[in-house]
């Protein structure tokens, strides 16, 4: 089969297209035909050495959706989709024609996406579930500020909050960046390019603050997030952009109760991943949630696709259709 490899990290020059084996699935295993798999930035830091769980030789990718040719009788034929649990990191992913997923990482595919948008929804929603629902407990009444509404990760934050009765604030960086009117369930927008972060919070909450703010930037926005709670609030850290070192007032911090939550989506087990794709499908296939919108390429395509991701030059949602 064709799939991309890389041998060492540190560089994008050690990925490369190749010729190797078809998995063969051990047991508890199912051989999964690859139709779709999704590029993520965690795809290019992998290959660049930044996840500590990398082992190589390596095939990259941790989101697929496909069609199982090998494995248990129930799941023969059937179209699913996968992610977590190592794959691409720890154990060969989805950049290739074939991958071995273990079975309790299966999840049907949701009956009205594609297997383009399906893959697509992995990482984003996984990130977003895990993160605001499993680990902020966001309840019904709260606000919510989430940065980056516009992205992948941040929107899929804001659909799964607002299904969950939550109000929603978004940032964009001008008010030419903000998306058509009803494309993302958020109720109040911050332009961050007319007043802070922390002012913008507190005059749609009438001084109080927010519930929860999810922080997608990390780096210099850390403490401004932390300036946007209300007494007892959550800040859920998911990214460190730029370094990673931050500071902030630790007196304001304690005495305002604030509490600081870390998530990485690399630590759940493909099981977890795949109670959480079964919550997400119930949304999609509800109509409650939109397919994302996806670009497809063929897999010849992918070395130059990780060098636009890596300069951020990339800015459709790419998935490979080995």
């Amino acid at each position: 089969m064709r799939a991309l490899r890389f041998q060492k990290t540190g560089s994008l020059d050690h990925l490369a297209l190749e010729e190797m084996p078809r998995p063969v699935p051990a047991a508890g295993e199912a051989l999964v035909r690859v139709k779709a798999a999704a590029l993520n930035p965690s795809d290019v830091k992998n290959v660049l050495g930044k996840m500590h769980e990398t082992t190589v030789p390596r095939v990259p990718g941790r989101d697929l959706a496909g069609i199982v040719e090998e494995g248990p009788a129930e799941w023969l034929g059937k179209s699913v989709v996968a992610s977590g649990g190592g794959l691409g990191f720890s154990r060969d992913g989805s950049h290739a024609e074939y991958a071995a997923v273990p079975v309790d990482g299966l999840v049907p595919l949701p009956a009205n996406l594609s297997f383009a948008q399906a893959a697509a929804i992995g990482l984003p929603y996984i990130t977003a579930w895990g993160s605001m629902v499993d680990l902020a407990g966001v309840r019904a009444g709260e606000t919510v500020l989430v940065l980056g509404t516009t992205g992948a990760v941040g929107s899929a934050a804001a659909r799964i909050v607002h299904a969950r009765g939550a109000r929603v604030i978004g940032t964009l960086r001008n008010a030419a960046s903000r998306p058509p009117a009803n494309t993302r369930p958020v109720d109040d927008w911050i332009d961050l390019s007319a007043t802070t972060l922390a002012a913008g919070a507190r005059t749609l909450t009438r001084g109080r603050g927010v519930d929860v703010v999810y922080d997608v930037v990390g780096g210099e926005m850390f403490a401004q997030c932390l300036a946007t709670l209300a007494p007892g609030g959550r800040q859920v850290a998911i990214s460190s952009g730029g370094s990673p070192m931050v500071s902030f007032n630790l007196v304001d911090f304690y005495h305002n109760q604030s509490r600081l939550l870390g998530f990485d989506s690399l630590k759940l087990s493909i099981e977890q991943c795949a109670a959480i794709l079964r919550a997400v499908s119930a949304h999609f296939e509800s109509g409650a949630f939109p397919p994302p919108q996806v670009e497809t390429f063929p897999l010849d395509d992918a070395l130059r696709l990780y060098r636009e991701m890596a300069v951020s030059t990339l800015k459709v949602k790419a998935v490979l259709a080995p």
